[in-house]
């Protein structure tokens, strides 16, 4: 599978501050991955009971917070921005965090060409791209071909939360995973381990209602 050519995501400047500029030069090595051929995901954390794909991890400081506080699990944050990177590196620095990887890279494309078959116990995509403007519904992560792509890589039970801000983004991640048979569940309640992010709490402020789902591959 070649790189879609609707991208999901939306490339906003990639200028880094001095700090993360330097946290990449100095850490990328230590703590980034360059994917060049087929991955085990669970073999980078063969100490840890479950391993999570972070779809999307933004400016790093909810999954900085989510691996801090679930340290039994580990974490593989894929984001295209750089300097989303660099801060998180940064966190991982800060804290001393030692179960996450980061990889740079379109999320499907990783999904379709370096994960293995039945090889992830799970995958957060919290607050995507909702690409409110009908002419844009075809840049949205959440299509049929994901669904069916995430059902691929996961493990039987393996399961997927998505939290979204957007109500009609909500509405259409419903009815395409609710389509596919080989998954179970729908809306949930907030979960605890899911931390307050900035932007959450900027589209609070702005009274936007968050919709949380899990869904488990059967």
């Amino acid at each position: 599978m070649e790189r879609p050519s609707n991208r999901s995501y939306s490339l906003r400047g990639n200028r880094m501050t001095r700090a993360q500029s330097l946290a990449m030069d100095s850490k990328w090595n230590q703590y980034g991955l360059e994917i060049t051929n087929q991955i085990s995901i669970n073999d980078l954390f063969p100490e840890k009971t479950k391993v999570i794909m972070e779809i999307g991890s933004g400016m790093g400081e909810a999954t900085a917070q989510i691996a801090l506080n679930n340290p039994d699990q580990g974490y593989v944050a894929v984001e295209m921005h750089k300097p989303g990177l660099g801060a998180l590196l940064l966190l991982i620095i800060e804290s001393q965090i030692n179960n996450i990887k980061l990889i740079r890279e379109d999320a499907t494309y990783l999904l379709a060409n370096f994960i293995e078959d039945a090889s992830l116990d799970g995958i957060h995509l919290l607050f995507p791209d909702p690409w409110p403007k009908n002419r844009q519904h075809k840049r949205r992560m959440v299509q049929s071909e994901f669904v069916e792509l995430v059902a691929q890589k996961l493990k039987p039970a393996g399961f997927i939360h998505i939290a979204t801000d957007w109500q009609p983004y909500a509405d259409w991640i419903k009815m395409r995973f609710d389509a596919n048979p080989k998954f179970s569940g729908g809306i949930v309640p907030r979960p605890s381990w899911r931390v307050l992010s900035k932007f959450e709490a900027q589209g609070l402020k702005k009274e936007h209602v968050v919709t949380d789902f899990r869904y488990e591959k059967l």
